[in-house]
């Protein structure tokens, strides 16, 4: 081993050819020059004093290197600052009495400079963190807020799927939010977990308790209904005269609620084919009614044609009798269907009644005894046409023949009105 040797490798910090920083004694111990003077750091006996200082200086450059990449990561930012505070932490520990040669003196500097600035990026991240903490507080408290805010409805009045798409959406927001969001003080997550979790809770309990109360009314509406289908077809061998029973059902149906839209439709479907069956038959007996007028609406026509000169007959008595036994002929052809191509016919011979009528009105107030002798005679022409009418409708009634009994009720209410207009 050679003498102590002064050396200066090629290294930064490593001292200067007046002042090196290490040396190695004839032993091959290897010291590095501080403040209070040299310190023996280790031994190098199998080397040369160039190789020994070169493996202690090595050391010093490593432990210069992690200096230097703790400063670049403060400086570029993105880094914990509170992390690299740890990390230089321990690095300063390596640093003191490290086993190395070099300028430890300004590396522990450095490391102070670093540890003050990380100390203060540390506290400005702790105020930071709380801030960020206090904001998720309040955005998880949102949350819980609008969930309590659900479960506070009234649940015989809120919409049922519109409640349960956004309690799912506040659950999801939940969940990405415990995620994304700076974590809880354990204490606080809790307490905010459990309003969250008990107002999903209630608003689950009030759907159940709403659809198990649905059921039960949509049960109790399907029975009802079911019912009145029931009654509906029932009503089918009596054709069109059962039409008010089953208007009255209809009434009841409107009246029974709601069975669900699926057994809604499919008892609405045969409850309404049973209404059409009995409109139906009403239908087929109307058209055959009119086509079993076709005849007789041809026979009115003929009978207009006839009565329209009567207007222009010149003696008053003759028009009276020509009228008189249209009205008679008119009256045995007679109903017609539709009713509304029998009304409009009607009207047509109305109007030369009242022609006749009015001139016969005048003719009274000039001639008094001629008009009550005309007006007698009408009276005892209208007078025998309701005897003759009472009888048919008692012979109809007597058959139980309803169409029958419609008809002469309805001409013997018509010539009793013809009466009263004349003063029978």
């Amino acid at each position: 081993m050679t003498a102590a040797t002064d050396h200066t490798p090629d290294q930064p910090d490593t001292g200067t050819a007046s002042e090196p920083w290490g040396r190695v004694d004839e032993d091959g111990n290897v010291s590095v020059r501080e403040a209070e003077g040299w310190r023996v750091v280790g031994q190098y006996p199998d080397g040369t004093a160039d190789e020994a200082l070169a493996y202690f200086t090595r050391k010093f450059s490593d432990l210069a290197g992690e200096v230097a990449l703790l400063e670049v990561r403060h400086r570029r930012g993105g880094a914990s600052a509170s992390d690299l505070r740890h990390t230089a932490v321990t690095v300063r520990e390596k640093v003191s009495g490290a086993a190395a040669v070099g300028n430890l003196a300004a590396l522990t500097t450095r490391l102070d400079t670093l540890l003050a600035a990380l100390e203060e990026a540390t506290a400005g991240e702790a105020q930071a963190a709380k801030a960020a903490v206090d904001e998720a507080v309040v955005e998880r408290t949102a949350l819980v807020e609008q969930a309590e805010a659900l479960a506070a409805r009234d649940p015989k009045s809120v919409q049922w799927k519109q409640v349960t798409t956004e309690l799912n959406t506040l659950f999801e927001q939940w969940q990405a939010h415990q995620q994304n969001a700076p974590r809880l003080p354990k204490s606080v997550s809790q307490q905010l977990w459990t309003r969250f979790r008990d107002a999903r809770s209630t608003v689950e309990k009030h759907r159940r308790a709403f659809y198990a109360e649905l059921d039960e009314t949509h049960k109790a509406a399907k029975d009802a209904k079911t019912k009145l289908v029931e009654k509906a077809e029932a009503l089918a061998p009596r054709g069109e005269d059962a039409i008010p029973a089953y208007r009255d059902l209809l009434d009841d149906w409107k009246a029974a609620g709601r069975a669900g839209k699926r057994v809604d439709d499919a008892l609405w479907a045969r409850f309404k084919a049973a209404g059409d069956a009995l409109y139906g038959a009403r239908v087929e007996r109307e058209s055959v009614e009119a086509e079993e007028s076709l005849g007789r609406i041809e026979a009115k026509k003929a009978l207009l044609e006839r009565a329209r000169p009567i207007v222009d007959e010149k003696n008053l008595t003759a028009a009276r009798q020509q009228l008189t036994a249209v009205q008679r002929e008119w009256d045995e052809i007679g109903r017609i269907f539709p009713r509304d191509r029998e009304r409009a016919l009607d009207d047509d011979l109305r109007k030369i009644e009242q022609s006749v009528r009015t001139r016969e009105d005048s003719e009274w107030k000039r001639n008094e005894p001629e008009t009550t002798a005309r007006a007698n005679d009408m009276t005892r022409q209208l007078t025998d046409a309701i005897e003759k009418l009472e009888s048919e409708l008692a012979e109809a009634e007597a058959r139980k023949d309803p169409r029958a009994v419609k008809e002469a009720r309805e001409a013997l209410e018509a010539r009793k009105a013809w009466l009263r207009a004349v003063g029978g």
